[in-house]
């Protein structure tokens, strides 16, 4: 599985985790039956879920008049994805998170939140 995929199905089961809680060991199971599940997929959501409240301290340092609860989820979830890339995985360098948070935000968010993303991770990095 190419990251960029990887990537998109961790913001879909992360995203699924914020509205509604349940175990994501059982969720990346439930969604890959048999198949092997992706090392790069469930490294991003054990992360994620195990580093939660340090990335949402950091994302929270970062916001100028805004607060993590006000973000919708779409854009708090592919934050967090990223800045767990950011703070936790050496190997990937840091426009490359970026890039790709930019994109999912794009995808699954309104006009504006490719912008936000982008303005939120350039903060956390600086």
């Amino acid at each position: 599985m190419k990251r960029h995929t990887a990537r998109e199905k961790a913001f879909q089961l992360l995203f699924q985790m914020d509205l509604n809680e349940f175990d994501p060991n059982e969720e990346l199971h439930e969604h890959h039956g048999e198949e092997e599940i992706d090392s790069f997929l469930e490294t991003l959501v054990q992360g994620v879920v195990q580093q939660q409240t340090t990335i949402d301290e950091n994302i929270s340092y970062h916001l100028e008049n805004w607060s993590i609860r006000r973000i919708a989820s779409v854009e708090k979830t592919i934050l967090r994805i990223a800045t767990y890339e950011i703070l936790y995985m050496e190997d990937i360098p840091t426009n490359v998170s970026i890039n790709e948070a930019v994109e999912l935000a794009s995808k699954y968010g309104d006009e504006k939140s490719g912008k936000f993303v982008n303005g939120v991770l350039s903060k956390i990095i600086a």
